[in-house]
Protein backbone atom coordinates (compact mmCIF):
# COMPACT_ATOMS: atom_id res chain seq x y z
CA UNK A 1 0.00 0.00 0.00
CA UNK A 2 2.87 2.32 1.15
CA UNK A 3 4.67 1.62 -2.87
CA UNK A 4 1.31 2.17 -4.53
CA UNK A 5 1.06 6.13 -2.63
CA UNK A 6 4.61 6.14 -2.94
CA UNK A 7 3.83 5.71 -6.68
CA UNK A 8 0.84 8.06 -7.12
CA UNK A 9 2.82 10.53 -5.38
CA UNK A 10 5.84 10.11 -7.78
CA UNK A 11 3.36 10.91 -10.70
CA UNK A 12 1.65 13.83 -9.11
CA UNK A 13 4.96 15.70 -8.65
CA UNK A 14 5.66 14.44 -12.68
CA UNK A 15 2.05 15.85 -13.68
CA UNK A 16 2.56 19.27 -11.56
CA UNK A 17 6.16 19.43 -12.92
CA UNK A 18 5.16 18.41 -16.80
CA UNK A 19 2.03 21.12 -15.93
CA UNK A 20 4.51 24.26 -15.37
CA UNK A 21 6.40 23.41 -17.99
CA UNK A 22 3.69 23.54 -20.48
CA UNK A 23 2.18 27.00 -19.03
CA UNK A 24 5.57 28.31 -18.83
CA UNK A 25 7.19 27.22 -22.04
CA UNK A 26 3.66 27.69 -24.09
CA UNK A 27 3.76 31.40 -22.65
CA UNK A 28 7.14 31.96 -24.04
CA UNK A 29 6.15 30.31 -27.58
CA UNK A 30 3.70 32.71 -27.61
CA UNK A 31 5.65 35.74 -28.28
CA UNK A 32 6.02 34.46 -31.64
CA UNK A 33 2.53 34.79 -32.88
CA UNK A 34 1.84 37.77 -30.28
CA UNK A 35 4.82 40.09 -31.67
CA UNK A 36 3.49 40.53 -35.14
CA UNK A 37 -0.02 42.06 -33.73
CA UNK A 38 1.75 43.93 -31.02
CA UNK A 39 4.16 45.48 -33.66
CA UNK A 40 1.12 46.02 -36.29
CA UNK A 41 -1.03 47.31 -33.37
CA UNK A 42 2.02 50.03 -31.79
CA UNK A 43 4.02 50.22 -35.61
CA UNK A 44 7.04 48.74 -33.91
CA UNK A 45 10.19 48.12 -36.49
CA UNK A 46 11.87 44.87 -36.85
CA UNK A 47 14.58 46.19 -34.39
CA UNK A 48 11.77 46.67 -31.96
CA UNK A 49 10.33 43.20 -32.64
CA UNK A 50 13.88 41.61 -31.79
CA UNK A 51 14.98 44.10 -28.56
CA UNK A 52 11.61 42.55 -26.72
CA UNK A 53 12.59 38.54 -27.46
CA UNK A 54 16.08 39.15 -26.47
CA UNK A 55 14.61 41.06 -23.43
CA UNK A 56 12.62 38.16 -22.42
CA UNK A 57 14.91 35.34 -23.51
CA UNK A 58 17.74 37.11 -21.53
CA UNK A 59 15.68 37.84 -18.42
CA UNK A 60 15.74 33.65 -18.18
CA UNK A 61 18.86 33.29 -18.54
CA UNK A 62 19.89 35.63 -15.97
CA UNK A 63 17.12 34.31 -13.60
CA UNK A 64 18.37 30.65 -14.33
CA UNK A 65 21.40 30.59 -11.29
CA UNK A 66 19.35 32.38 -8.46
CA UNK A 67 16.58 30.51 -9.03
CA UNK A 68 18.82 27.04 -8.25
CA UNK A 69 20.63 28.58 -5.46
CA UNK A 70 17.21 29.98 -3.98
CA UNK A 71 15.50 26.61 -3.63
CA UNK A 72 18.52 25.10 -2.02
CA UNK A 73 16.97 27.76 0.73
CA UNK A 74 13.56 28.15 0.22
CA UNK A 75 12.37 25.26 -1.60
CA UNK A 76 11.56 24.43 -5.29
CA UNK A 77 8.13 24.49 -4.68
CA UNK A 78 7.55 28.20 -3.80
CA UNK A 79 9.73 29.42 -6.56
CA UNK A 80 7.58 27.70 -9.15
CA UNK A 81 4.27 29.96 -7.47
CA UNK A 82 6.54 32.30 -7.87
CA UNK A 83 7.30 31.88 -11.65
CA UNK A 84 4.20 31.38 -12.62
CA UNK A 85 2.47 34.04 -10.82
CA UNK A 86 5.33 36.61 -12.59
CA UNK A 87 4.45 35.29 -16.40
CA UNK A 88 1.14 35.42 -15.71
CA UNK A 89 1.06 38.46 -14.84
CA UNK A 90 3.57 39.86 -17.17
CA UNK A 91 1.32 38.81 -19.55
CA UNK A 92 -1.45 40.73 -17.90
CA UNK A 93 0.76 43.55 -18.25
CA UNK A 94 1.16 43.87 -21.65
CA UNK A 95 -2.71 43.52 -22.44
CA UNK A 96 -2.60 46.88 -20.94
CA UNK A 97 0.50 48.29 -22.10
CA UNK A 98 0.53 51.25 -24.64
CA UNK A 99 3.63 51.97 -25.34
CA UNK A 100 7.09 49.81 -26.34
CA UNK A 101 8.77 50.76 -23.30
CA UNK A 102 5.95 49.36 -21.45
CA UNK A 103 5.95 46.23 -23.10
CA UNK A 104 9.62 45.86 -22.48
CA UNK A 105 9.14 45.92 -19.08
CA UNK A 106 6.86 43.37 -18.67
CA UNK A 107 8.35 40.99 -21.11
CA UNK A 108 11.43 41.13 -18.86
CA UNK A 109 8.77 39.98 -16.03
CA UNK A 110 7.47 37.00 -18.39
CA UNK A 111 11.10 36.11 -18.94
CA UNK A 112 11.45 35.87 -14.98
CA UNK A 113 8.68 34.12 -14.50
CA UNK A 114 10.37 31.55 -17.24
CA UNK A 115 13.69 31.45 -15.50
CA UNK A 116 11.69 30.01 -11.95
CA UNK A 117 10.99 26.35 -13.46
CA UNK A 118 13.58 24.47 -15.43
CA UNK A 119 16.08 24.32 -13.01
CA UNK A 120 13.38 23.75 -10.38
CA UNK A 121 11.15 20.71 -12.14
CA UNK A 122 14.28 19.25 -12.90
CA UNK A 123 15.25 19.21 -9.42
CA UNK A 124 12.34 17.55 -7.67
CA UNK A 125 11.80 14.77 -10.80
CA UNK A 126 15.37 13.85 -9.79
CA UNK A 127 14.70 13.79 -5.97
CA UNK A 128 11.90 11.77 -6.44
CA UNK A 129 12.64 9.23 -9.71
CA UNK A 130 15.84 6.36 -9.52
CA UNK A 131 18.41 7.06 -11.73
CA UNK A 132 16.71 5.22 -14.59
CA UNK A 133 13.14 5.93 -13.61
CA UNK A 134 14.63 9.68 -14.23
CA UNK A 135 15.92 9.60 -16.69
CA UNK A 136 12.25 8.34 -17.97
CA UNK A 137 10.60 11.64 -16.08
CA UNK A 138 13.10 14.44 -17.66
CA UNK A 139 12.39 12.96 -21.40
CA UNK A 140 8.27 13.34 -20.26
CA UNK A 141 8.86 16.57 -18.88
CA UNK A 142 11.16 17.66 -22.28
CA UNK A 143 8.33 16.91 -24.07
CA UNK A 144 5.85 18.47 -22.24
CA UNK A 145 7.78 22.17 -22.78
CA UNK A 146 7.55 21.62 -26.40
CA UNK A 147 3.48 20.50 -26.16
CA UNK A 148 3.35 23.69 -24.11
CA UNK A 149 4.92 25.35 -27.66
CA UNK A 150 2.25 23.87 -29.51
CA UNK A 151 -0.87 24.06 -27.76
CA UNK A 152 -0.55 27.82 -26.94
CA UNK A 153 0.49 28.94 -30.11
CA UNK A 154 -2.02 26.56 -31.86
CA UNK A 155 -4.95 27.98 -29.63
CA UNK A 156 -4.07 31.75 -30.13
CA UNK A 157 -3.69 31.06 -33.86
CA UNK A 158 -6.88 29.22 -34.01
CA UNK A 159 -8.97 31.82 -32.00
CA UNK A 160 -7.47 34.69 -33.56
CA UNK A 161 -8.96 33.40 -37.03
CA UNK A 162 -12.16 32.67 -35.24
CA UNK A 163 -12.36 37.03 -34.66
CA UNK A 164 -11.83 36.77 -30.85
CA UNK A 165 -9.55 39.99 -29.63
CA UNK A 166 -5.50 39.22 -28.74
CA UNK A 167 -5.31 41.09 -25.45
CA UNK A 168 -8.55 38.79 -24.66
CA UNK A 169 -6.95 35.63 -25.38
CA UNK A 170 -3.56 36.35 -23.65
CA UNK A 171 -5.58 37.62 -20.61
CA UNK A 172 -7.09 33.78 -20.35
CA UNK A 173 -4.04 32.42 -21.04
CA UNK A 174 -2.94 34.58 -18.18
CA UNK A 175 -5.32 32.93 -16.15
CA UNK A 176 -4.57 29.95 -16.91
CA UNK A 177 -1.35 30.52 -15.11
CA UNK A 178 -2.59 31.71 -12.18
CA UNK A 179 -4.70 29.15 -11.55
CA UNK A 180 -1.82 26.29 -12.27
CA UNK A 181 0.33 28.14 -9.66
CA UNK A 182 -2.98 27.69 -7.24
CA UNK A 183 -3.42 23.96 -7.98
CA UNK A 184 0.80 23.49 -7.46
CA UNK A 185 0.83 25.49 -4.09
CA UNK A 186 -2.16 23.03 -2.90
CA UNK A 187 -0.66 19.95 -4.12
CA UNK A 188 2.81 19.65 -4.31
CA UNK A 189 4.39 18.70 -1.06
CA UNK A 190 6.92 21.19 0.52
CA UNK A 191 9.98 20.40 0.72
CA UNK A 192 12.40 21.40 4.24
CA UNK A 193 14.51 24.19 3.36
CA UNK A 194 18.19 23.00 3.72
CA UNK A 195 20.08 23.52 7.36
CA UNK A 196 21.97 26.48 7.49
CA UNK A 197 24.50 25.25 9.23
CA UNK A 198 24.86 23.15 5.85
CA UNK A 199 24.73 26.76 4.31
CA UNK A 200 27.27 28.01 6.40
CA UNK A 201 29.57 24.90 5.47
CA UNK A 202 29.15 25.31 1.96
CA UNK A 203 30.51 29.12 2.67
CA UNK A 204 33.68 27.86 3.57
CA UNK A 205 34.43 25.82 0.92
CA UNK A 206 35.75 25.45 -2.61
CA UNK A 207 34.00 26.57 -5.56
CA UNK A 208 33.25 23.31 -7.17
CA UNK A 209 32.37 22.04 -3.68
CA UNK A 210 29.96 24.70 -3.22
CA UNK A 211 28.56 24.28 -6.58
CA UNK A 212 28.07 20.29 -5.61
CA UNK A 213 29.77 19.77 -9.30
CA UNK A 214 30.96 15.93 -8.88
CA UNK A 215 34.15 16.01 -11.81
CA UNK A 216 34.53 19.71 -12.43
CA UNK A 217 36.26 18.43 -16.09
CA UNK A 218 33.49 16.31 -16.88
CA UNK A 219 31.01 19.14 -16.02
CA UNK A 220 32.59 21.12 -17.70
CA UNK A 221 32.34 18.74 -20.62
CA UNK A 222 28.81 18.58 -20.07
CA UNK A 223 28.08 22.09 -20.17
CA UNK A 224 30.00 22.84 -23.52
CA UNK A 225 28.22 19.56 -25.21
CA UNK A 226 25.17 21.12 -24.24
CA UNK A 227 25.57 24.41 -25.24
CA UNK A 228 26.38 23.16 -28.75
CA UNK A 229 23.32 21.04 -28.93
CA UNK A 230 21.61 23.64 -27.62
CA UNK A 231 22.79 26.03 -30.63
CA UNK A 232 22.34 23.72 -33.35
CA UNK A 233 18.11 23.40 -32.06
CA UNK A 234 17.73 26.94 -31.77
CA UNK A 235 19.39 27.68 -35.33
CA UNK A 236 17.99 24.69 -36.96
CA UNK A 237 14.36 25.50 -36.05
CA UNK A 238 14.99 29.60 -36.89
CA UNK A 239 16.16 28.97 -40.24
CA UNK A 240 13.84 26.47 -40.97
CA UNK A 241 11.15 28.50 -42.31
CA UNK A 242 13.50 30.83 -44.26
CA UNK A 243 15.57 27.19 -46.20
CA UNK A 244 11.52 26.23 -47.09
CA UNK A 245 11.13 29.82 -48.53
CA UNK A 246 14.45 29.67 -50.86
CA UNK A 247 13.41 26.00 -52.42
CA UNK A 248 10.28 27.56 -53.39
CA UNK A 249 7.51 27.08 -50.89
CA UNK A 250 5.03 29.44 -49.84
CA UNK A 251 4.94 31.12 -46.66
CA UNK A 252 2.14 29.13 -45.36
CA UNK A 253 3.81 25.77 -46.23
CA UNK A 254 7.61 27.02 -44.81
CA UNK A 255 5.44 27.94 -41.51
CA UNK A 256 3.73 24.23 -41.78
CA UNK A 257 7.11 22.78 -41.80
CA UNK A 258 8.25 24.38 -38.37
CA UNK A 259 5.35 22.78 -37.06
CA UNK A 260 6.11 19.59 -38.15
CA UNK A 261 9.77 19.94 -37.02
CA UNK A 262 8.65 20.73 -33.10
CA UNK A 263 6.25 17.29 -33.72
CA UNK A 264 9.26 15.30 -34.23
CA UNK A 265 11.28 17.25 -31.49
CA UNK A 266 8.05 16.40 -28.81
CA UNK A 267 7.62 13.10 -29.50
CA UNK A 268 11.99 12.91 -29.78
CA UNK A 269 12.31 14.31 -27.09
CA UNK A 270 9.73 11.77 -24.89
CA UNK A 271 11.02 9.07 -26.56
CA UNK A 272 14.91 9.64 -25.61
CA UNK A 273 13.75 9.55 -22.04
CA UNK A 274 13.28 5.42 -22.30
CA UNK A 275 16.03 5.05 -24.87
CA UNK A 276 18.77 6.19 -22.03
CA UNK A 277 17.01 4.56 -19.08
CA UNK A 278 17.89 1.36 -21.30
CA UNK A 279 20.98 1.66 -22.52
CA UNK A 280 22.73 4.76 -20.82
CA UNK A 281 23.49 8.02 -22.03
CA UNK A 282 26.85 7.83 -24.73
CA UNK A 283 25.40 5.40 -27.00
CA UNK A 284 21.81 6.92 -27.44
CA UNK A 285 23.83 10.25 -27.73
CA UNK A 286 26.06 9.05 -30.14
CA UNK A 287 23.20 7.21 -32.60
CA UNK A 288 21.00 10.61 -32.27
CA UNK A 289 23.54 12.77 -33.71
CA UNK A 290 24.57 10.72 -36.38
CA UNK A 291 21.08 10.84 -37.48
CA UNK A 292 21.08 14.84 -37.00
CA UNK A 293 24.25 14.98 -39.57
CA UNK A 294 22.37 12.79 -42.14
CA UNK A 295 18.88 14.74 -41.72
CA UNK A 296 20.75 18.13 -41.63
CA UNK A 297 22.04 17.38 -45.06
CA UNK A 298 18.83 15.78 -46.37
CA UNK A 299 17.18 19.26 -45.81
CA UNK A 300 20.17 20.87 -47.69
CA UNK A 301 19.50 18.14 -50.66
CA UNK A 302 15.70 17.55 -50.54
CA UNK A 303 13.34 19.43 -52.24
CA UNK A 304 9.84 20.60 -50.76
CA UNK A 305 7.85 18.07 -50.78
CA UNK A 306 10.05 14.87 -49.94
CA UNK A 307 11.93 17.31 -47.01
CA UNK A 308 8.20 18.13 -45.40
CA UNK A 309 7.34 14.18 -45.11
CA UNK A 310 11.11 13.71 -43.64
CA UNK A 311 10.94 16.83 -41.20
CA UNK A 312 9.22 14.95 -38.65
CA UNK A 313 11.80 12.37 -38.27
CA UNK A 314 14.39 15.53 -38.73
CA UNK A 315 12.93 17.25 -35.91
CA UNK A 316 12.78 14.10 -33.56
CA UNK A 317 16.58 13.73 -33.64
CA UNK A 318 17.96 17.18 -33.84
CA UNK A 319 15.49 17.59 -30.72
CA UNK A 320 15.38 14.21 -29.09
CA UNK A 321 19.03 14.98 -28.23
CA UNK A 322 18.57 16.94 -25.47
CA UNK A 323 16.56 14.73 -23.30
CA UNK A 324 19.51 12.56 -23.45
CA UNK A 325 22.32 15.31 -22.41
CA UNK A 326 19.74 17.03 -19.59
CA UNK A 327 19.09 13.10 -18.41
CA UNK A 328 23.12 13.23 -17.28
CA UNK A 329 23.22 16.58 -15.64
CA UNK A 330 22.46 15.15 -12.44
CA UNK A 331 24.72 12.54 -12.60
CA UNK A 332 27.26 15.05 -12.06
CA UNK A 333 25.94 16.88 -9.03
CA UNK A 334 25.39 16.14 -5.64
CA UNK A 335 21.77 15.52 -4.48
CA UNK A 336 21.58 18.54 -2.60
CA UNK A 337 22.97 20.99 -5.53
CA UNK A 338 20.74 19.46 -7.94
CA UNK A 339 18.97 23.18 -8.63
CA UNK A 340 21.33 24.79 -8.71
CA UNK A 341 23.39 22.36 -10.94
CA UNK A 342 20.73 22.76 -13.02
CA UNK A 343 20.43 26.04 -13.29
CA UNK A 344 24.31 26.46 -13.96
CA UNK A 345 23.58 24.15 -17.25
CA UNK A 346 19.87 25.92 -18.43
CA UNK A 347 22.38 29.21 -17.65
CA UNK A 348 24.65 28.03 -20.54
CA UNK A 349 21.84 26.36 -23.29
CA UNK A 350 20.25 29.77 -22.49
CA UNK A 351 23.50 31.65 -23.23
CA UNK A 352 23.94 29.48 -26.69
CA UNK A 353 20.38 29.64 -28.00
CA UNK A 354 21.00 33.91 -27.53
CA UNK A 355 24.28 33.53 -29.63
CA UNK A 356 23.96 31.06 -32.00
CA UNK A 357 20.58 32.45 -34.38
CA UNK A 358 22.99 35.90 -34.29
CA UNK A 359 26.20 34.16 -35.17
CA UNK A 360 24.77 31.96 -37.99
CA UNK A 361 22.18 35.05 -38.81
CA UNK A 362 25.78 36.98 -39.99
CA UNK A 363 26.69 34.03 -41.47
CA UNK A 364 23.66 33.33 -43.58
CA UNK A 365 23.89 37.30 -44.41
CA UNK A 366 27.73 36.72 -45.90
CA UNK A 367 27.35 33.55 -46.97
CA UNK A 368 24.24 31.17 -47.51
CA UNK A 369 21.57 29.41 -45.51
CA UNK A 370 23.50 26.22 -46.95
CA UNK A 371 26.61 27.30 -45.18
CA UNK A 372 24.56 27.41 -41.75
CA UNK A 373 23.45 24.12 -42.25
CA UNK A 374 26.71 22.72 -42.86
CA UNK A 375 28.26 24.58 -40.18
CA UNK A 376 25.33 23.03 -37.79
CA UNK A 377 26.70 19.42 -39.04
CA UNK A 378 30.11 20.45 -38.10
CA UNK A 379 29.16 21.35 -34.70
CA UNK A 380 26.99 18.44 -34.36
CA UNK A 381 30.14 15.97 -35.30
CA UNK A 382 32.43 17.77 -32.72
CA UNK A 383 30.35 17.24 -29.71
CA UNK A 384 30.89 13.61 -30.36
CA UNK A 385 34.01 13.36 -29.21
CA UNK A 386 33.50 15.79 -26.57
CA UNK A 387 30.53 13.59 -25.23
CA UNK A 388 32.81 10.42 -24.58
CA UNK A 389 32.91 11.05 -21.02
CA UNK A 390 29.38 9.83 -20.88
CA UNK A 391 30.86 5.93 -21.59
CA UNK A 392 31.39 5.28 -17.48
CA UNK A 393 27.29 6.16 -17.07
CA UNK A 394 26.06 3.77 -19.38
CA UNK A 395 26.89 0.34 -17.39
CA UNK A 396 25.32 1.57 -14.16
CA UNK A 397 21.65 2.49 -15.84
CA UNK A 398 22.03 -0.57 -17.80
CA UNK A 399 23.16 -2.15 -14.32
CA UNK A 400 19.71 -0.73 -12.92
CA UNK A 401 17.66 -1.23 -15.78
CA UNK A 402 18.05 -5.39 -15.64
Amino acid sequence: MRIADEAGQSRNMLMLCCGSHIIQDGLVALQYVLLPLLAQALGLNYAQVGLLRALSNSAMTMVEIPSGILAEVYGERRLLILGLIAAGAGYLGVVVSTSFWLIALFFVLTGVGAGFQHSLSSAILVKTFGSAQKRRALGTYNASGDAGKLSFTGLFSLWIGAGFAWNSIVTLLSLVAFTFAFAVWKLLPERKPEPKQQAAADKQTGLVQRWGIKKPGHFSLLAIVVALDSAVQAVFLTFLAFVLLQKGASTEVASFAVVLALCGGMTGKFCCGFLTARYGDHKPFVFIQLLTMAGLVGVILLPVMPLLVALPIIGLVVQGSSTVTYGAISDHIENSHQSRGFALIYSFSGIATVIGPFGFGLLADFGSLDMVLWGLCAITALSIPLASFLKHQDQLVEAESQ
